[in-house]
């Protein structure tokens, strides 16, 4: 037997037995046994009582939280020899530290190998992070809140939204006090949603801006309506029926809305984002996946929410259904397009892109150019007539002037067209 990530000897009592402790209860538990040199040569312990009595007082009085319910002392032979074997189990309320260190890197140990080692700020908040009660359910610091918009939209769906169903939903905590959920759907909700507009496919000009605020219902339903306004109806007929699609499936634009609404990490303070380009729509939410949870888990459909009791009252309000099958449903509603929708992931983002399944590329002379509709509209008129000037591009398409020559400057800076003239004169011409 020698030391490892789960074994340590101690010859004797120390104050480094504590840090041990600390250890193997932030990580996977493990054995200390005191009367073993570190070589493995057994020296054992002259008073096993007073052994027992020294580590007990000093699991109970140094390392918070309560560690004593996780140890267990026991004494063993060997060699004709007494020692003391110290089983430490792994703790559920992580992170343990020496209580004269506090929570910090000088007081919260580790394993790593063999050695017992300062755990880094970063591990120490994710340990917190992971066994922190949810953030939903701490006491709002905000207790003068009104709920107009929530209580609406339940009258809407024809459900009771009285003092009764607010502590069933887990908006009054037990102490009588508001949660943070409450906080959430309050018209006082200090949280928001940030959508910015722009023009072409980078994030050079832009279009429009708009923050929208208040209860996360209320955030739900008027982003859905803006984000709409933006989402093109393309109609292509087959025989006599006529088919119309949506540039972003609606089911998709609506799953993805919600994922970042109900699974966000409401911890962060900042906004969920989203972009809108003439190719695609872009949605950053804060908080990346579920401690425990891998990428590859979401998408067979494994749902572990983040927010259980904002979740439940989606649920109530047939707006999400009870499994995890958002992500399914986004990548679904691109099953029948060219283009699939892309999920990235970090340990505190999550990002949806949204690709417009209308959003066209024009290859000349071996090189991709993307064209949005109007510019593609425009291109599609020089089919029908050699040559125009702006102001016919303008009137075909029932745009503005500003659009027009916009469109006509990206056709002729992708080679796809000649101008011609100047001033007044100038007329445009499809390459031949």
């Amino acid at each position: 037997m020698r030391e490892d990530k789960n074994t340590e000897f101690k010859r004797e009592f120390t104050d480094e037995i504590k840090k041990t402790v600390v250890a193997f209860a932030n990580t996977d538990g493990g054995t200390v046994y005191i009367g073993i040199e570190d070589d493995g040569v057994v020296s054992g312990v002259a008073d096993v009582d007073e052994m027992f009595v020294k580590i007990t007082n000093a699991i109970r009085d140094s390392i918070r939280p309560d560690a004593i319910a996780l140890t267990e002392l026991k004494t063993e032979e060997r060699g004709g020899k007494q020692i003391v074997r110290l089983n430490v189990q792994r703790g559920t309320a992580r992170p343990y530290y020496l209580a004269a260190k506090g929570l910090r890197p000088e007081g919260v140990y580790i394993r790593h190998g063999a050695s017992s080692l300062p755990a880094s700020e970063s591990v120490i908040r994710d340990m917190i992070k992971e066994n922190a009660v949810s953030f939903e359910s701490e006491r709002s610091l905000n207790q003068l809140l009104t709920f107009e918009r929530t209580d609406a939209y339940f009258q809407k769906k024809n459900k009771a939204f009285a003092e009764e169903q607010k502590k069933t939903l887990e908006l009054i905590g037990r102490d009588g006090t508001y949660t943070v959920l409450a906080l959430l759907l309050s018209d006082q909700c200090p949280y928001s949603i940030k959508i910015a507009r722009f023009q072409g496919t980078e994030k050079n000009v832009f279009r429009d801006r708009r923050e929208i605020t208040g209860s996360v219902l209320a955030q739900m339903e008027n982003a859905f309506e803006y984000l709409n306004n933006f989402n093109g109806l393309k109609a292509e007929f087959s025989g006599l029926e006529r088919i119309d699609t949506f540039d972003y499936p609606q089911e998709a634009l609506r799953e993805t809305l919600l994922n970042c609404i109900v699974h966000r990490d409401y911890a962060f303070s900042g906004p969920v984002l989203i972009g809108l380009f003439d190719d695609r729509m872009e949605f950053v939410s804060l908080g990346g996946l579920v401690k425990r949870l891998k990428k590859e888990d979401i998408f067979l459909g494994i749902s572990l929410p983040r927010n259980p009791n904002l979740a439940n009252v989606f649920y109530r309000l047939n707006l999400i259904e009870a499994y995890g099958t958002g992500i399914l449903k986004i990548k679904e509603a691109y099953r029948q397009s060219n283009v699939s929708p892309i999920f990235e992931i970090t340990d505190n983002v999550f990002k949806i892109t949204l690709p417009n399944i209308h959003f066209k590329s024009v290859r000349e002379n071996d090189r991709s150019v993307c064209l949005n509709k109007t510019e593609l509209s425009a291109l599609h008129l020089f089919e029908k007539q050699k040559e125009l000037n702006r102001k016919e591009v303008e009137s075909a398409l029932r745009v503005s002037q500003a659009t027009a020559g916009n469109a006509l400057r990206k056709l002729e800076q992708a080679r796809l067209i000649d101008r011609i003239g100047n001033g007044k004169n100038t007329v445009y011409r499809k390459k031949e």
